[in-house]
C-alpha cells in the first residue's frame, strides 16, 4: 500500500503524521519504509536518525526527490506500506507520487489559510485521477484545538463538505505537546505516555487501512 502523506500547503503537520502512523504500522506488523520527498527538509529522515541514535527499533527511510513514480511502485513490491513525506508545497514530487499512490492522507489545520488552499489541491488530485483512476483521498483534521468550546472543527467540516472528492477522516489530532516532544525524540505518540495522542493515531490508522 501507498500512502502519500500531502498538501500543497507548508506547515499542516505533514512529517508529523507520516512518521506516526509509520510507526503505528510498523507496531502492527507491518514492514514500512518511509520516503523522504522534500529537496529541503528533512524532517522525517531526522527523525529516523533520531530514532536509531536512541536505541530504538529502527523504521526504514530513505530520500528520493523528482519523478517517484517508478520508485514507488517498486518499493510497493518490497514493502507491506510505503509511506511518502511529501514537500510542502505543489511539486513534481507530490504530483508524480500522487500516479501511483493508493491513498493521499492530507492533514489539515482547521484555520483559514489551510482551508484555502484545499481547492487548489483537489484540483491537482483530479487531474491525477486521468492517470490514477483509483486514488483515494482522506483529509484528517489536524492540531484541533482541545478548547470544546471552539467551532473550527464544525466550520472546517462545513468548508470541506464542498469538495466531496476528499473523504474527512472521522479521527481528529488534536494540538498535543507529546506530538512534539516524540517527533523530537524519534519517537511516535504511540510509545509515548499520552493515552489521547496513541488513541488518534491507532485510529487514523485502521480508519486508512479500512478504507
Amino acid at each position: 500500500m501507498i500512502i502519500l502523506v500531502a498538501h500543497q500547503k507548508g506547515g499542516v503537520g505533514k512529517s508529523t503524521v507520516a512518521v506516526n502512523i509509520a510507526v503505528e504500522f510498523t507496531a502492527r506488523g507491518s514492514d514500512v519504509i518511509i520516503v523522504e520527498a522534500d529537496p529541503t527538509v528533512f524532517t522525517s529522515s531526522n527523525w529516523a536518525k533520531d530514532r536509531e541514535n536512541g536505541g530504538h527499533s529502527p523504521i526504514q527511510t530513505v530520500q528520493k526527490t523528482g519523478n517517484l513514480r517508478a520508485t514507488l511502485l517498486d518499493l510497493a513490491k518490497k514493502y507491506d506500506i510505503v509511506i511518502v513525506d511529501a514537500p510542502g508545497k505543489d511539486s513534481s514530487e507530490m504530483r508524480t507520487a500522487m500516479t501511483a499512490a493508493d491513498l493521499i492522507l492530507v492533514p489539515i489545520q482547521p484555520t483559514q489559510p489551510d482551508l484555502d488552499t484545499t481547492q487548489g489541491l483537489v484540483v491537482t488530485i483530479n487531474q491525477a485521477k486521468d492517470f490514477n483512476p483509483d486514488l483515494k483521498a482522506l483529509a484528517v483534521l489536524n492540531r484541533v484545538p482541545t478548547n470544546v468550546f471552539s467551532d473550527s472543527v464544525a466550520e472546517a467540516h462545513s468548508y470541506l463538505s464542498d469538495f466531496p472528492e476528499l473523504r474527512i477522516a472521522v479521527t481528529r489530532l488534536h494540538e498535543r505537546k507529546v506530538y512534539q516532544t516524540s517527533l523530537s525524540e524519534g519517537l511516535g505518540v504511540v510509545e509515548m505516555k499520552d493515552p489521547k495522542a496513541k488513541a488518534e493515531i491507532q485510529l487514523l490508522t485502521a480508519e486508512v487501512l479500512a478504507w
